[in-house]
């Protein structure tokens, strides 16, 4: 006879959060849950090891509300903390914390970098419970005296890890130092390695620990294939074929380029993609990820192509397959990027795409991340290529692209040879948005005719990263760079 799993309710969550979870078709904890809150919701400061997809978010929102409800917070005073390594995976954290907020009667708010810092000085000033943040604008916003963390509680570090691989530690370690001494600490990591242990150590007083999963990724919700093809065009038509079936799936490149280049690719032939990647804006990127997660019959796309960018920052449930179209230079980035699948108990597959000269290097990264996978040499064609993509998605033509603007007709001079004056200069229409590849957008009629020179001599233009959904840019973003219409690297 197996053991009874017990309630939230048994485990000592307030019935209102609960009742929230109940909501939401979350009844049974899971096994992080169930080991950690009846220690985080007694006050005890807590070290947990679990890999992402485990549920460790609502294992320490449920004692982050709980500890916090029945008193607000003062103006740019905070009184709980969640610190995670990107912005991506600080707004799902957010998204996860806000429904049990507002059943305490608590407010939520997020900071980080990429997006305007005044909506976030103005949250912190009308007062919040609780900041989800990265550690870089957090910081800044502490140094302009805007958050003030004399008053938190309880404080979260979410992959801690992560944030040591991201050389966020000096930063984090400031952060915790300005938090009270007797405040509750919850830190959840996959390891303890490069400095993680110093951190525990010195935040964290007599800390219980947990550890539900191994660091790895366990074998027995996930299967791992790896397709060898003979050349770069066997392989375009390989990932072309695993991008094509009906579930979501995400594609592993190694650059910024060509995530966006394959984004794009795919989109016109039929299967919608988007990008994620460091070249995108905030808004951006948070519009292709909402366009991931969407439902596919109601503008959502199937396809996410994803540099390492995403392969802890991304938290999207339901997705079937992960590719790695380019095998990742180290083994802890392959279990990351392959943790997008197999998520809260569900199965997945990931495959790795490789070319005969690759075959030694992913040999030895699959060695060192304990995955046993035969190297199967395939085709696009192959039998056992089309049995894991299974159906096929219908392809959507991408709509016509518009129209260039035409260009402005040049005005006839007088007789006589003498040209009126205009009293404005209109750059002539290009393909950078109206203006010259070198003109800034601010160029007026007033701006000295040397200044508008140096403006084109020096290169200065826009460029866009963006990922094409249906035919319409899901996601666009623009970056200033070296050359006209280049985003910076």
């Amino acid at each position: 006879m197996e053991p009874t799993v017990p309630s939230f309710l048994e485990l000592g969550v307030p019935a209102p959060l609960a009742a929230v979870l109940a909501e939401s078709g979350k009844t049974e904890p899971f096994p992080i849950q169930r080991d950690t809150l009846p220690d985080s919701l007694a006050g005890r400061d807590l070290l947990g090891r679990g890999r992402t997809g485990s549920g460790k978010t609502l294992a320490f929102a449920i004692p982050l509300v709980t500890r916090l409800t029945g008193r607000q917070a003062r103006s740019g005073h905070p009184r709980g903390l969640v610190l995670a390594p990107t912005r991506e995976l600080a707004s799902q954290i957010a998204a996860t914390v806000a429904p049990l907020a507002r059943a305490a009667g608590l407010k939520v708010t997020t900071v980080f970098g990429g997006v305007s810092q005044r909506p976030q000085e103005e949250a912190l000033r009308r007062g919040v419970d609780i900041v989800v943040a990265c550690p870089g604008r957090l910081e800044d916003l502490m140094k302009q005296g805007v958050a003030r963390l004399d008053a938190i509680e309880i404080a979260v570090l979410d992959e801690a890890d992560h944030m040591a691989d991201l050389g966020f530690l000096p930063g984090v370690t400031r952060i915790l130092a300005a938090t009270p001494a007797g405040g509750q600490r919850l830190l959840f990591s996959a390891t303890l390695d490069n400095g993680i242990d110093v951190l525990a150590r010195r935040f964290l007083t007599s800390p219980v620990s947990h550890e539900v999963d191994e660091a790895s990724v366990p074998v027995g919700d996930m299967t791992h294939r790896v397709l060898e093809v003979a050349d770069a065009e066997g392989k375009k038509a390989l990932v072309n074929v695993l991008a094509a079936g009906t579930g979501r799936r995400i594609l592993f490149t190694r650059t910024k380029h060509q995530a966006k280049k394959l984004a794009k690719q795919l989109t016109a032939s039929g299967i919608p993609a988007v990008d994620l990647q460091g070249n995108l804006s905030q808004s951006a990127r948070e519009r292709n990820l909402a366009a991931f997660s969407g439902d596919p019959d109601d503008g959502g796309v199937r396809v996410l192509v994803a540099t390492d960018v995403a392969a802890r920052g991304v938290h999207v449930d339901g997705v079937d397959l992960v590719v790695h179209v380019d095998p990742p230079a180290e083994h802890k980035a392959y279990l990351h990027r392959s943790g997008r699948t197999a998520r809260a108990g569900a199965a997945g597959t990931v495959v790795t795409v490789l070319l005969p000269e690759q075959r030694q290097d992913v040999k030895s990264l699959l060695r060192k991340a304990s995955i046993a996978a035969a190297i199967e040499q395939v085709s696009a064609d192959s039998p056992t290529v089309q049995e894991l993509v299974g159906e096929r998605a219908a392809h959507v033509r991408p709509a016509p692209k518009a129209a260039p603007a035409p260009r402005p007709t040049a005005k006839r001079k007088p007789a006589g040879g003498v040209s009126r004056p205009s009293g404005r200069r209109t750059a002539p229409s290009t393909e950078n948005g109206g203006r010259q590849p070198g003109a800034d957008a601010s160029t007026t009629a007033g701006d000295a005719p040397s200044r508008r020179r140096r403006r084109r001599r020096s290169g200065q233009g826009t460029g866009q990263g963006h990922g094409s959904v249906q035919g319409r840019a899901a996601g666009q973003g623009t970056g200033r760079g070296q050359g006209a219409g280049r985003p910076r690297g």
